[in-house]
């Protein structure tokens, strides 16, 4: 008999059979399959099916052995593909006392009351396994962490669902808001969620979350996250439209006070509610007990009674209980898709953060709307107990199970105050020749009035059109500034900029709140400056009513101010008082 080695042919015909069958056999299906081929080739099968496959001769001859001995495959059985009781053994089996080592160990870094659920350790993998070598076993973390996962631990975070001391009237309160939310809903009456988002520095510096990027290009930002009084911090607070699913925040670099949070809620009803619900004659606001919104703030509460003479609605305040702002659904409808939109990315500027969150959006229709708010906001405001008193006497119907939470404030006009308060006396009205005087003592050039009206309102109605993103649907007027006349504001932004004139001293002028001529006035200012109206140096500023008059007499203007007498210029807000409250269904 002859032997005839196999050929090259044949070896690429076995090279193709295996490189099908390595896919779908484990190992010792393998290694039995390649003995079984290297049987039918004979002499020279081992060495042509070795070279075909890639495996050594040694595990096709094992293989030889294995297809030919029945023993062999009985042992391997079924889906097996080694041999039983190969491979190293669990540490737990080859070191016997290892499991109550470890139960000791687990035992001493507890911590938590034994008694209840709440126990957690505080040793980590890597230290476990030090102490037990210490003890004499030898065990890998990812080993120790198997046996750990057999003894029911595992890697958990803390879940924060404990509430500490619950109100008595929580549940009373709570029934109460969704029965109030319920009643406004069916009538078609507003309901807003508002509270303030918690401060963001500006400038380069990290944020949570990730971003696709190309690689090796990630976003550089500072080491370090101290604060940066330049650059400075802006405060987001948000109106949430619970029935309509829009969201609106005003973006403020100043303090979160009272008259902040209220300004925000006029300038979300200026921009979208009272288009949203015309005719509407109340609006429901829900918040939470703490903070600028807070149930014992008297600013808040002083500035909703100004915001109700000026729009003219009964305005219901629902306050969540202590405790509790997480039900607050402009926390889970709103704040966290902002987050989400902010993530992986610095606010450098106040215009990026405005941008940011006027792009926000949901699969589930959630728009927002974001403007900034330049007013000054200061700390330290106090109201006094006078105020308070005019407003529980004539402006707040207090109801629900917990007065205090719950609470109407009805529109009524502030009476004129008979005597000075603590700040001087309060307004009583712009006098007719206001405007012109304010407008010949700041040099503003009358032929170039009407041209300077026209550039104005150019410039705030494309403002308006980038906050929104798009066109107005409706006629707006004034931009809802329906109490000042556009000469009134334009000669207001006029005397701030040449004359240095303070917003708080102009509004008591026109007997208006602060934010009615600042707000508006804002794109007015670049269009002044632009025609040369500034402050020229060594020009005193004029903070009092005194100084006023005096500017005036020299320039020989005619001039008549609700107070002639010399006030200091303190940034507050007018005192408001009301007439006899209205009975609320």
């Amino acid at each position: 008999m002859s032997y005839v080695a196999v050929s090259d042919a044949d070896e690429a015909v076995l090279a193709g059979k295996f490189a099908v069958m390595r896919r779908v056999l484990n190992e010792a299906q393998w290694r039995v399959y390649l003995g079984a081929e290297a049987d039918a080739l004979d002499y020279g099968g081992v060495a042509a099916v070795a070279r075909a496959s890639g495996a050594s001769q040694a595990t096709v001859k094992k293989g030889l052995e294995e297809s030919r001995d029945p023993a062999a495959l009985a042992a391997l059985g079924p889906g097996r593909s080694r041999r039983p009781g190969a491979g190293r053994p669990e540490a737990g089996n080859a070191q016997p006392g290892l499991g109550e080592a470890l139960d000791e160990l687990l035992e001493e870094g507890r911590r938590g009351d034994p008694v209840r659920e709440i126990a957690w350790s505080t040793l980590s993998l890597r230290q476990i396994a030090d102490r037990l070598a210490a003890r004499g076993f030898t065990i890998g973390k990812d080993a120790l962490a198997r046996l750990m996962h057999a003894k029911g631990y595992s890697l958990r975070g803390m879940s924060r669902v404990l509430e500490g001391r619950q109100h008595p009237d929580r549940d009373a309160q709570f029934r109460h808001v969704n029965a109030m939310i319920a009643w406004f809903a069916r009538r078609g009456e507003p309901v807003i969620s508002v509270d303030a988002k918690k401060k963001e520095q500006l400038g380069p510096f990290r944020r949570d979350g990730r971003s696709w990027r190309p690689a090796g290009d990630p976003v550089r930002v500072r080491g370090h996250d101290f604060p940066d009084e330049e650059l400075g911090k802006i405060t987001p607070y948000g109106v949430y439209d619970v029935t309509a699913n829009r969201g609106f925040v005003s973006v403020g670099a100043s303090h979160d006070t009272g008259a902040f949070a209220v300004n925000a809620i006029r300038l979300w009803w200026q921009e979208e509610g009272q288009f949203r619900y015309e005719g509407a004659a109340r609006l429901l606001v829900t918040c939470d007990c703490g903070g600028s919104n807070g149930y014992r703030c008297r600013q808040w509460k002083r500035e909703l009674a100004c915001l109700a003479r000026e729009t003219g609605l009964k305005i219901s305040v629902c306050h969540f209980p202590p405790g509790t702002s997480k039900w607050n659904k402009i926390e889970h409808r709103l704040f966290c898709h902002i987050t989400r939109t902010w993530s992986a990315r610095p606010l450098m500027s106040a215009g990026e953060a405005v941008a940011g969150i006027a792009a926000t959006v949901t699969s589930t229709g959630l728009k927002c709307t974001a403007v900034r708010d330049d007013g000054d906001y200061p700390e330290g405001i106090k109201v006094p107990g006078t105020d308070m008193r005019h407003l529980e006497q004539h402006a707040i119907i207090r109801h629900g199970p917990h007065p205090e939470w719950n609470y109407t404030i009805i529109p009524a006009p502030a009476p004129a105050r008979g005597n000075p308060g603590p700040d001087g006396p309060g307004p009583a009205g712009p006098c007719p020749d206001l405007t012109a005087a304010l407008a010949a003592l700041a040099g503003l050039p009358a032929p170039d009035t009407s041209r300077l009206m026209l550039e104005w309102t150019a410039a705030r109605t494309r403002q308006l059109t980038l906050a929104r993103g798009r066109e107005s649907l409706r006629p707006r007027g004034n931009g809802g500034y329906t109490r000042l006349s556009p000469d009134a504001i334009l000669a207001a932004a006029a005397c701030h900029l040449a004359l240095g004139m303070p917003w708080a001293l102009l509004a008591r002028l026109h007997a208006v709140h602060p934010s009615s001529i600042s707000v508006p006035a804002a794109t007015a200012i670049p269009v002044l400056r632009q025609h040369g109206i500034t402050r020229q140096p060594g020009t005193p500023r004029i903070t009092t009513t005194a100084r006023l008059h005096a500017a005036a007499a020299a320039a020989g203007i005619t001039l008549t101010t609700p107070g002639e007498t010399p006030q200091h210029h303190q940034n507050r807000h007018i005192p408001e008082t009301s007439d006899t409250p209205e009975t609320t269904s």
